[in-house]
């Protein structure tokens, strides 16, 4: 049986160009601005006034892409109708690309199951195509649509459904029964996270789930979403890479103290070579990215492939020594899984059938880049009873229906301080191997840890109680108080008593 490697022991952008934090990322984009100058010797002449300035091609391009992913993935992995797309994921979108997307038209083919947005006179349009299991795929920028045919497709057969079987692995028998009163107090705790001027004045839940001792106590939806609608993950996928890490450990596929296997570095005298898989889940690569928590846009939205650009950024920091949340090093995990297992059919089905199907996550899509690469930093789309039966997973320290699927002592590795951490999070929070670490937040236990995601998306885990808090929504992006999970999941330990 593979043994987990030692643990440390050691504790949208502007469009004028500001730097912003939206929660994934931060980034840059100068706009020019034009006016008129004095004309006229010694005479004052007063300026027009400012004109919009032209859009860049290729943030056009990119604005599209966000459209054609959105429209695709809500359709098509949520079954939800263009107007709930519309007005959830696509008002909520980075503000450089707000204007632009009411201004492109999408056209949805329901039969093939794409969706294409024009965005030039001398280009095709930015297109996005389905595929069972593996969700929307976008063609690169200025493909032709015929090159949708040549989308990587899952081979793999998915087995039988289970939605009848007991929870945690089908959905039956998945309630528990609280006393009357405590019942009480967490219903009020859970319609408070509904309610802005509880928990953020620029929050939009959409679900929360509470289960302790294995069983669902509490479960609530918005109008419009049930246990088993997906919605985008965002960061909060970074920790299913980490799962997928530590099964590939149990199966002595990757070493993670190793040299991540990743074969774009490997000629001689490359320095990143000397990279490890740890340091990847450390957030800890020492790569350079343009920002602190980098965007990747061209990746998520512009048809740009992990293996073209996670691969080819320069170091800037000695591995292992700087903590910088970055989007690449997560991406690059993910490459280094897939090389290992071959690049081929293998490596598409392992998340399904060796972690996802086998733990009841049947509703979860893990979208790929057109070569066939997960977007496992962001690009999941999931519910919040697969992220709970995910966080199960942890609770049990690996183990699901007697099998162990993560090393023994993984779920204390990834809630394990990271040697580098992160300096001035408003939240005080800490950093494992891709999960953050709450213990020691007002209110919270200290073994409290936790996946998180861009527009609220959390899934707090506390293992000393058996409680897990999931919280689903569509916070804004771009400033103000989004959900508060600390406070919130503080509020449902006093109502279950604790």
């Amino acid at each position: 049986m593979a043994r987990l490697p030692g643990a440390h022991a050691a504790g949208g952008a502007t469009l004028a160009g500001a730097l912003a934090f939206a929660g994934e990322a931060v980034v840059y984009h100068p706009i020019m601005r034009h006016f008129l100058a004095p004309i006229a010797a010694l005479v004052l002449i007063a300026p027009a006034a400012a004109q919009d300035p032209p859009v860049a091609p290729h943030l056009r391009a990119l604005a599209a892409g966000y459209k054609a992913a959105f429209l695709c993935s809500g359709l098509f992995n949520a079954g939800q109708t263009e107007a709930q797309v519309a007005a959830d994921d696509l008002t909520g979108a980075y503000p450089e690309y707000r204007p632009l997307l009411s201004a492109l038209t999408a056209t949805v083919d329901r039969g093939a199951k794409t969706v294409s947005v024009r965005f030039a006179d001398d280009l095709p349009p930015r297109i996005a195509a389905w595929r069972p299991h593996l969700g929307c795929a976008q063609l690169p920028t200025g493909a032709d649509p015929a090159a949708v045919a040549h989308l990587p497709r899952l081979t793999a057969e998915a087995p039988a459904a289970t939605d009848a079987l007991a929870w945690p692995m089908g959905d039956a028998k998945a309630e528990a029964r609280l006393p009357r009163t405590a019942a009480a107090r967490l219903d009020a705790a859970m319609a408070a996270a509904f309610d802005r001027a509880a928990y953020g004045q620029t929050s939009e839940t959409t679900a929360v789930m509470i289960v302790k001792d294995g069983r669902i106590v509490g479960e609530r939806y918005r109008a419009g979403y049930d246990r088993h609608t997906p919605q985008r993950t965002w960061s909060a996928a970074k920790s299913l890479t980490g799962t997928l890490i530590g099964v590939a450990v149990q199966q002595r596929l990757i070493d993670v103290r190793q040299p991540a296997p990743i074969p774009e570095w490997q000629a001689p005298g490359d320095p990143r070579a000397e990279i490890t898989t740890e340091n990847l889940l450390h957030m800890a690569s020492g790569l350079w990215s343009a920002t602190a928590g980098n965007r990747t846009d061209d990746i998520y939205f512009g048809g740009t492939s992990v293996t073209e650009q996670a691969t080819g950024l320069p170091l800037e920091a000695k591995p292992g020594t700087r903590w910088r949340y970055a989007n690449n090093d997560t991406l690059l995990a993910a490459r280094a899984l897939r090389h290992r297992l071959g690049d081929g059919d293998r490596a598409l089905a392992f998340p399904f059938t060796d972690l996802l199907w086998k733990i009841g996550m049947r509703r979860t899509f893990p979208e790929t880049d057109w070569q066939g690469n997960f977007i496992l930093s962001s690009q999941v789309w999931t519910t919040a009873r697969d992220l709970a039966r995910l966080a199960l997973l942890y609770q049990n320290d690996g183990v699901w229906a007697g099998e162990r699927l993560l090393p023994e002592g993984w779920a204390r590795y990834v809630a394990t301080p990271a040697p580098a951490q992160p300096v001035g999070r408003p939240g005080g929070e800490g950093y494992g191997a891709q999960f953050w670490l709450l213990g020691g937040i007002e209110g919270l236990p200290d073994d409290t840890y936790a996946m998180q995601g861009n527009r609220g998306q959390y899934v707090v885990i506390v293992p000393s109680e058996k409680l897990i808090v999931v919280r689903r929504g569509f916070d804004a992006i771009g400033g103000g108080a989004g959900f508060d999970a600390a406070k919130f999941t503080a509020a449902v330990r006093a109502a279950l008593g604790n």
